[in-house]
């Protein structure tokens, strides 16, 4: 089981994580703006994430940490 991070002040709501997870368990979160005005993305079942990291990979900001 993996723990995926998300530092909202990065993550400028590309999506590209989100279609990069296998799990399919990252999504924009449209209800709620960061600080620089973009829907940051959010881990919607931390239970289910298999530390893959492909998400970090994508991710141009860096704004994923995976710990496995």
């Amino acid at each position: 089981m993996g723990k995926v991070t998300i530092n909202d002040d990065l993550c400028k709501g590309c999506g590209l994580c989100v279609n990069a997870c296998p799990k399919k368990i990252l999504e924009l979160e449209k209800s709620r703006l960061n600080s620089k005005g973009y829907h940051p993305v959010v881990c919607t079942d931390q239970s289910s994430c298999i530390g893959c990291a492909f998400c970090a990979v994508q991710c141009p900001d860096t704004a994923i940490t995976v710990e496995r």
